[in-house]
């Protein structure tokens, strides 16, 4: 078994909890965070506004119950010398640098999307109070930017993070918990396959799915755990679901040299970002000194 995580320093050590403890607990919870978007019976699809609401409903639910999870399940000894708001990532320490510093890293990322973006009339209209009204009036845009990233975050992050951080080391913890987040996506495929598609077709959209919601799963638990605020990760799951993956058919229709200056774009903010990552991320910035003490 992995050596456990001192969450305080060596003076003052903590009994850690179980990984079997830890570990069936988040699987529960990606249980009932499923589960609980499947509870209503209905004959609309996913971007019914009804199926939408009922959604909605059924999350926050979800979030009202999983601090108890943490909050029966970590060892007394945390609860007793930590805020129960600190451990599950609320806190005003260190704040301001949580919510800006992993925004525009994760924004360094999308930076040759964001040049292509800006090529185009779409752009402009980020600059437009009609565009902002008609979003927040659109419920699926409500869905995929703010609850979507809220309740996912919250559950699967702000939630789970602190009991797997108390059975394992915080590299660890951050390759754990995403499979939860990536295995809780794969609903999905049974949605594409009641809408009439191909069972191939759908196999194959919800493995890459899997894997990219995975893959974001490492990110924002790296966040988590370094930062030691859920606004991080909140933050950086709204931007990636608001720019989705590149559009390469929109890069191709670039004249020359901007389709060349993009991909620069796109190699020099992949680049940047694996360089900055451990940089901007660094817990002295946010004051963390409870979860990234390795």
């Amino acid at each position: 078994m992995a050596p456990p995580i001192a969450i305080l320093p060596p003076q003052e050590t903590l009994q850690n909890i179980p990984p079997l403890i830890s570990v069936s607990s988040c699987i529960v919870l990606a249980i009932i965070y499923v589960g609980s978007l499947y509870v209503w019976s209905t004959k609309h699809n996913r971007d019914h506004p009804t199926t939408i609401k009922r959604r909605f409903a059924s999350v926050s639910c979800v979030m009202v119950i999983a601090p108890l999870f943490v909050y029966y399940f970590s060892s007394p000894q945390l609860l007793q010398r930590e805020p129960f708001l600190k451990l599950i990532g609320f806190r005003l320490e260190g704040l301001w640098q949580a919510v800006l510093i992993p925004y525009l890293l994760t924004a360094l990322l999308f930076l040759g999307p964001i040049f292509v973006n800006m090529q185009n009339e779409s752009f402009s209209s980020y600059f437009n109070i009609d565009y902002w009204r008609g979003s927040c009036s659109n419920i699926i845009w409500i869905r995929n930017l703010v609850m979507a990233p809220l309740s996912e975050e919250f559950v699967f992050r702000a939630c789970m993070m602190p009991l797997i951080l108390q059975s394992y080391p915080p590299i660890t913890a951050v390759f754990i918990t995403p499979l939860f987040f990536g295995v809780a996506h794969l609903h999905h495929i049974a949605e594409r396959l009641s809408m009439g598609m191909e069972l191939s077709t759908a196999l194959l959209i919800g493995v890459f799915q899997f894997t990219y919601t995975t893959l974001f799963g490492f990110y924002s638990a790296y966040l988590f755990a370094r930062t030691g605020h859920f606004v991080a990760p909140l933050l950086a799951h709204a931007l990636c679901n608001h720019m989705g993956l590149p559009d390469v058919q929109d890069l191709w229709q670039q004249n020359l040299w901007r389709r060349v200056l993009a991909i620069v774009l796109y190699v020099v903010g992949l680049v940047g970002w694996i360089f900055l990552l451990p940089i901007a991320t660094e817990p002295s910035l946010y004051s963390n000194k409870l979860y990234w003490n390795v």
